[in-house]
């Protein structure tokens, strides 16, 4: 377990560094110089649209990838999907800007990250599922937290370099050619984690199954669409959460408050360092007390929070900006730490790459690819402080806590602890 779990938080750090290191230049670096034409604000915004359709690709990427892993078992999955985000990303770094091909440069942009979402839609069902598959029952929530671990260091990953490049280089050099560095090391990490992932085995689960569902999309389509709207409702609070802090707070703190962008990107890396860092410990509380009572207490705390948040991010003080980014990742994580074991219980294993990840990405597209845009735009319509996306968040929130009520809870009962229910209630 520790050699598969380490593989798999490898792997998934890989992947979602290569997608936010995009996310990240969309924020700093791709409007001026893909959309020239439009205002700063637009420019801004078109990037982040071109951010977006990474989460439209997602739930296509988990459709295709999850037939392969219902189909022809979860390992080729994780293979196939690295190759794909990593030569796309690779891909982002070498396109012309607009100066230099017009309209065809953003269409380009365009194209290449709908191929990252693609990947790394794929990413996320091979990785868990051959984590939670793999893990004894009583300590199958910690385990498969691992593969959770990996998108927080692949944010500090990409972050890192960017801040590292950003403050070594001129403003001229980083727009030039500075930017595009980061994209090109996606290549190095993609071979090293195909090397990393080569000594792995398949699942048992998947080992045991006599009966492969045909299609699984459409039966999971056919008999658990409910559970799928409702994990994809109840995900869509994390996604909003992250991606309002690593995305929308870093241009909205460089371009409206006037912060520097290194002191944005330690602000932000340090909450997500104290995240990534807790999850295995939240993950152990959910194999004690339960997967569905930290959703919703997960959802409960980001409806509270998101006002407070939103007022430390205006202050454009570092150790408040810090703090309002610090309870929203602990919120975030007290979620995500469960939901790699929590989504595949709620699914048979016929479908379960194809029901969980789908599921999973949904959750993405509702949360993850309107937020930036959706905040951006209520904070111009606003003054210094945007109450609006704090408005905006905390509804995202309830509605996450509402599909989280409707889902039933799948911690396993130990057999001695059932055995004991069942005799003391026929003795009384």
């Amino acid at each position: 377990m520790p050699r598969l779990a380490a593989a798999s938080l490898a792997g998934t750090a890989i992947e979602f560094y290569d997608f936010f290191v995009y996310g990240t230049a969309a924020a700093l670096i791709l409007g001026p110089l893909f959309f020239p034409t439009f205002s700063p604000m637009a420019g801004t915004l078109a990037a982040f649209a071109t951010f977006g359709v990474g989460f439209v690709a997602r739930p296509l990427g988990s459709i295709l990838f999850g037939h392969i892993g219902d189909r022809r078992g979860r390992r080729p999955v994780l293979v196939a999907s690295l190759l794909l985000t990593g030569a796309s990303t690779v891909a982002v770094g070498c396109v012309p800007t607009y100066e230099s091909i017009g309209v065809v440069a953003p269409l380009l942009l365009l194209v290449l990250r709908f191929l990252q979402g693609l990947g790394l839609g794929g990413e996320w069902g091979g990785a868990v599922l051959l984590a939670v598959e793999h893990a004894p029952a009583r300590r199958r929530v910690l385990w498969s937290s691992f593969p959770q671990v990996g998108p927080a260091l692949g944010f500090l990953l990409a972050n890192g370099v960017v801040l590292g490049l950003s403050s070594t280089l001129t403003e001229a050099q980083f727009a030039a050619w500075g930017w595009r560095v980061p994209f090109w090391a996606a290549g190095v990490l993609a071979v090293a984690g195909l090397w990393l992932r080569s000594s792995l085995t398949e699942s048992p689960s998947f080992l045991e199954i006599d009966d492969h569902a045909r299609v699984p999309l459409a039966e999971v389509v056919r008999n658990h669409w409910r559970l799928l709207l409702l994990t994809g409702g109840g995900l869509a609070i994390g996604y909003a959460i992250f991606y309002a802090v690593t995305t929308w707070s870093l241009a909205y703190g460089t371009e409206r408050l006037g912060v520097s962008r290194s002191v944005m990107l330690t602000c932000i890396m340090g909450a997500v360092l104290v995240k990534g860092a807790l999850t295995p410990v939240v993950a152990l509380l959910g194999d004690r007390y339960g997967r569905r009572p930290l959703c919703l207490a997960g959802c409960a705390a980001a409806a509270l929070w998101m006002f407070p948040m939103v007022a430390l991010l205006a202050t454009g003080a570092p150790l408040p900006m810090f703090l309002g980014f610090l309870g929203a990742m602990l919120a975030f994580i007290t979620m995500f730490a469960v939901i790699a074991a929590y989504l595949p219980e709620l699914y048979e294993p016929r479908v379960r790459c194809t029901g969980a990840a789908v599921g999973y990405n949904l959750g993405g597209v509702l949360g993850g690819a309107l937020t930036p845009i959706a905040a951006t735009a209520l904070a111009e319509q606003g003054g210094r402080v945007p109450w609006g996306v704090a408005a905006y968040l905390t509804a995202i929130a309830l509605f996450s806590l509402g599909c989280f009520a409707l889902l039933p809870e799948t911690r396993p009962v130990r057999v001695g602890t059932a055995a004991e229910a069942a005799a003391g209630r026929l003795t009384g």
